[in-house]
Parts: structure tokens; sequence; C-alpha cells
């Protein structure tokens, strides 16, 4: 898990198979050919001579394969690609299991393997792992030390090998995981040489990495969307078009498709790969101050103090609404396709079924009270992590610790676990695979 910790940031309002040609034998032009039944002797060059039986046995069954693939049908490809996927399963649970020691068989583990699929693409799935969670050793814990100004906001790439974080002096940094070093520095500029400069001119106040590790997307203060090489850390282009701070950005799993939220109270839809805007969402009242989205053609998004998170299907054009906290909304993130998480200035943290409009289970005062100015005050909830697809969740504040949550059955109930210390006011957090 990676938290970005520092000082408080300040709260808004097919391939076809051909035969290989015959090489040419030098010297051959002019020669003879052999007749019917009667072979010609020829010498043949050393670069023919090194083709072993078994090498041309191998590309005999890659041509044969190849002209198999041209002539199935689409009920066979599919029941070849799943008898490799079952192979590819069993294959891996074996290995697992032999590591493991586990005492049940490859195919019970295979079986429970295609259970958590299916209830994967349902959206429903819910991997028991928090029981398992041990408190980490304090000695443990890597700080990272290279912004100037504090950071508020992180993203881990999809291989959990790099870090990529950003903070209000507009500095955006690679990380090595191994090494805690830094890979690559794109330094802020000031206002209005975001053309002439490689980065940001103001506070870099979101980001996100698509799934396959190829882009990363920030967000800032100045209403920009800047895109890069998440390998090169060279910018690729900018986005313009929201009218305020763009304070949210998530790619869609699986696609360059990139979701953005801002405090002009808007959600919109770019297309990464072509460079082009798709289209603009309207319902918040307020400010947005959170986005998240994982496979399905949808976001989430927290509406500040209009008190709704929101659910935005994109094909059908419609939104659902969904209320249950008494303040500022403040931070969001989908469990899978079905739940989400949210945290709020109230201290609550609260569990949603995509479902229902109210609360599955909320946690008041998550983080506990706090005294302020004589007046005892929740503790606002600024960062919520969730591990895709289990019942782990972990939310942030500035109470001096990072709390860790188990989900109770069919997201129901919410169970503290233990309390991570970590000084400062945690304005996002990231839970690796």
């Amino acid at each position: 898990m990676a938290a970005a910790a520092g000082g408080r940031r300040a709260k808004a309002k097919g391939a076809v198979g051909r035969r290989r040609p015959r090489a040419a034998v030098p010297g051959a032009e002019g020669r003879p050919r052999a007749a019917a039944g009667r072979p010609v002797d020829e010498e043949v060059s050393s670069d023919s001579e090194t083709e072993s039986p078994s090498l041309g046995r191998r590309r005999r069954r890659e041509a044969a394969a190849a002209e198999e693939e041209i002539d199935e049908t689409p009920q066979e490809k599919k029941l070849r690609l799943a008898k490799l996927y079952l192979e590819e399963l069993r294959q891996y649970e074996e290995e697992r299991a032999a590591d493991e020691e586990e005492e049940e068989t490859p195919a019970d583990l295979i079986g429970d393997r295609l259970k958590e699929d299916v209830l994967e693409q349902k959206g429903r799935l819910q991997r028991l792992v928090a029981k398992d969670v041990q408190l980490p050793d304090p000695a443990s814990i890597r700080v990272l030390r290279g912004h100037q100004l504090p950071v508020t906001c992180l993203v881990i790439s999809p291989d959990d090998k790099f870090i990529f974080s950003a903070s209000k002096d507009g500095t955006v940094i690679k990380w090595d995981v191994e090494s805690g070093k830094r890979l690559c520095v794109v330094p802020g500029g000031k206002k209005g040489t975001e053309q002439q400069n490689m980065g940001h001119a103001s506070h870099v106040l979101c980001m996100a990495i698509s799934s396959d590790g190829k882009y990363l997307a920030t967000g800032d203060r100045n209403k920009l969307i800047m895109i890069w090489d998440a390998a090169t850390c060279k910018r690729l282009h900018i986005f313009t078009g929201h009218h305020d701070a763009v304070s949210g950005l998530s790619f869609r799993k699986g696609t360059h498709q990139l979701y953005s939220a801002s405090h002009d109270r808007c959600v919109k839809v770019w297309d990464v790969a072509e460079n082009a805007y798709v289209e603009t969402l309207f319902g918040h009242q307020d400010v947005i101050t959170g986005l998240d989205s994982l496979s399905r053609e949808c976001c989430v998004t927290a509406g500040g103090r209009d008190g709704t998170v929101r659910l935005w299907k994109i094909p059908e054009e419609s939104q659902l609404v969904f209320c249950g906290h008494q303040g500022s909304i403040d931070c969001i993130q989908l469990i899978n396709e079905e739940h989400m998480v949210s945290g709020a200035d109230d201290g609550s943290v609260a569990l949603w079924g995509l479902t229902k409009k109210k609360p599955l289970a909320l946690a008041r005062q998550a983080h506990g009270m706090q005294d302020t100015r004589g007046l005892q005050e929740p503790y606002w909830i600024s960062a919520v992590a969730a591990l895709r697809n289990s019942d782990l969740l972990a939310t942030g504040s500035h109470s001096a610790s990072v709390k860790l949550w188990k989900c109770g059955e069919g997201f129901r109930k919410l169970e503290p676990l233990w309390d991570i210390p970590l000084v400062g006011f945690v304005n996002s957090l990231k839970k690796s695979r």
C-alpha cells in the first residue's frame, strides 16, 4: 500500500499462414531440371545443411497448425481457446499448490478459480483476505522524499514496480518500488508556461494510469489534463475543456478511455489513444471531489457538499444518485463492479451497493474525535482505498494513522482491523495487487 502524506490539502468548495518461398541455390541457373524419378546431383549450400530434421518437423507442425486455424469455425476456435485457458489454469494452480503445500487437488483449485472469474465478471467477487492481514513492522515502512511541497496524489503501476506521485509544487516523480530511487522527475513551471515547458504550472490534484501501464494522466488546478508516456515520462498531449480545477481522473480498465471530474461540476470522457474529446456529463450541484471506474462503461463520483454519490451509466445516458453522508463527500473508490466505499468530512465511511440508494454499512467517527478550539469534531476522511474484489479497505485522515478495515459478508458491515502510524495529512491512498 502507498500513501501520500503531507500538509493539509485545501478543501474544495488474426495472422494468416503462408508457405515459405523456396530458397535459391547459388549457381543453379541453367542446370537441367530433374526428370521424373531421376534425381540430379547438385551441390547444396552450407546454410541448408544446418537445418536439422527436428527443425523441419517443427516447421511442418507450425504450418499445419496455421492451416487448421484458418479452417476452424468460430465454435471450434472458442473450444480451442477454452481448452488453452483451462490448461494454463491447471498449470498455474499446480505450481501454486506445490509452493503453498495446499491439500486441495488441482481440479478443486481450477473449479474455485473459475467461480472467482465468473463472480469477477458479474462484479460480485469478494476475496476474503482481511483475516490474513498482519500489522506491519513500523521499521519496514519506507519513506520516499523528493517533492518540495505536500504530495497530493499517487498511483501504482499495474505490475507494482513503479509509483508515480505529484504535489503542489507541480512536480511529477516516477519511483522504483524495489530500490526507492527516483527514475524520472518532471519539474513544475510558472503559470502560463505549460506549452513551452514539459510539466505542470500549478498544483497537481489527481492522476491515473491505464491498466496496461502505457499512459499516465495528471490533472491540475489550471484546468489542464496532461497525458504522459508512463515508460519515459514524455508528455504526449494536453486536454483542455474543463472550466475549473481537475479533481479526479480514472482510466476505464482494459481500455484507453479516460474519465475526468472537475470543480466545474462536470464529468468528461476522453479517448486518449486518439487524443479526442468524447462527451460531457452534467448532474452534480457542487464541486466533484473524487472519481473512480473499473471495466464497465460507467464511473462513480463524489459530489462534495451536494451530499451525493453518483453512478454514471454512459451508454444509457443516465445516472443514479446515492445519499447517506451528513457532510461533504470527499473521496470514493469502487471495490468491485457492484460495490463502492466513500468517505466524508463528518468522519463517516460508507459501503454502498450500486443497486441501493442508501449505504449498506456506515462507520461514524471512523478515525475518532479531535479537539478544535474547545469543540469536539470528528477527523474528516480524506482518502479511501480498496483492494479490488476483496474485503480489505484502508482509510486516511490527519489522525496520525491509516486505518485498515474488514468488510463483512455482502459488504453489510465494517470492522476495524489495524492502525498504521503515519504522521501528516493523508491526501491519497493506493493499494498494490
